[in-house]
This record gives C-alpha cells, sequence and structure tokens, in this order.
C-alpha cells in the first residue's frame, strides 16, 4: 500500500498545520526504526515499512502541497500500482481539531493537494484520509483572510495533546486499515473523539 501524507518540504514548514500529513508518516517511519530517503524520479522522500503483504511504502512528495499529485502519480506508475493501493493523508480545515474522516473516494473539497492528486490521476476514486486542523475564527471574510496563516502556522502547546491522540489513532487506523478493510476502519477512525 502507497500512503502519500501531504505537506511542504523544508524546515519553514515542518510542524505546520498543513503539513500533518507528514507529521503521520513520520510517526510511521520512528516507530519502525527507519528513516526516508531521497526519490528524485519519484519528486518525493520514501520509506517503507513491515514486509510482504503488510509493506507499507511511506511517500512525502516534495513538490510542495498544490503539486503533489506528480509525485503520487509518478509513484503509482514506478511500482505498477493502481489507485485502489492509494490512502492519501492530508489536514483538512473544515474539521475541528481531533476529528478524522476516511473515505474512499470524494471531491478536493478546496483543498490544493487534493486537486493536484485528482488532477494527475483522472479519478476521485483514491482513499483519503483528511485529518482535523479547525479553522480560524471569525466571520467569512476574517477568516479567508487568516487562512493562509492559520494552515501554515504551528498547533500551538494546548492542541499537542490531541494532535499526539489523532498521530496515534492515525497510526492505528492505517493498521486496521491493512487488516480489515476501509470500511471497518472508518467506523473506528470516524468516530474517533479525543479525551480533553
Amino acid at each position: 500500500m502507497l500512503l502519500a501524507g501531504l505537506g511542504n518540504p523544508g524546515n519553514n514548514y515542518a510542524g505546520t498545520r498543513h503539513n500533518v500529513g507528514f507529521m503521520v508518516l513520520d510517526h510511521l517511519a520512528a516507530a519502525a526504526s527507519t528513516g526516508f530517503r531521497v526519490q528524485a524520479k519519484l519528486h518525493a522522500e520514501l520509506a517503507d515499512i513491515g514486509q510482504g503483504a503488510k509493506r507499507l511504502r511511506l511517500l512525502k512528495p516534495q513538490t510542495f502541497m498544490n503539486e503533489s499529485g506528480r509525485s503520487i502519480r509518478a509513484s503509482l506508475d514506478w511500482y505498477g500500482w493502481n489507485i485502489e493501493h492509494l490512502l492519501v493523508i492530508v489536514d483538512d480545515m473544515d474539521l475541528p481539531l481531533g476529528k478524522l474522516r476516511l473515505r474512499s473516494s470524494g471531491s478536493a473539497g478546496g483543498h490544493n493537494g487534493l486537486r493536484s492528486t485528482i488532477q494527475h490521476l483522472g479519478s476521485e476514486d483514491f482513499a483519503r484520509l483528511r485529518i482535523g486542523i479547525g479553522a480560524p475564527l471569525g466571520n467569512p471574510e476574517e477568516r479567508r483572510e487568516r487562512t493562509v496563516g492559520h494552515v501554515l502556522g504551528a498547533f500551538n502547546s494546548a492542541e499537542q495533546g490531541v494532535l499526539d491522540q489523532v498521530l496515534r489513532e492515525v497510526c492505528s487506523g492505517i493498521e486496521l486499515i491493512q487488516k480489515d478493510g476501509l470500511e471497518k476502519a472508518g467506523n473506528r477512525l470516524n468516530g474517533f473523539r479525543p479525551t480533553a
């Protein structure tokens, strides 16, 4: 299975809300005591964890969010996989922090990384796990003005405990996807509620 965590490359973006997809993959790689290596032909950093049918390829596109699909398409082509082998992990400002949404298909929902992926794959029929990062408060105009600063901002100390729970739950959920499939994993992940 190819897990594509979306984010922006470079230290300037590390730890930002928009990079929560990268955070999940970093969490998985650290738990498996492995690291990422640059794969220039895939426009990405890549790590492998697990063996045989349980192997996961962790893909962090290095193309910046708006071009994530280029790296995902190149990776599927390189490994000879189709989109049924793909799970895209992405931030979602329309979900509150601590809320998860696993779906087998869907629109981009205003997310540029998903838009690029849909464009490069020519389909909306791929699994995606949206991780809530919350939205800036205020009326719609204020929200629009504050969106970029919000998604490119770091989680604050009060949010860190919830983020840690989310990362653990997502990693457990990925194991469940491998074991029992998307529907059963979705029942768990979509019902997740962090403790305060």
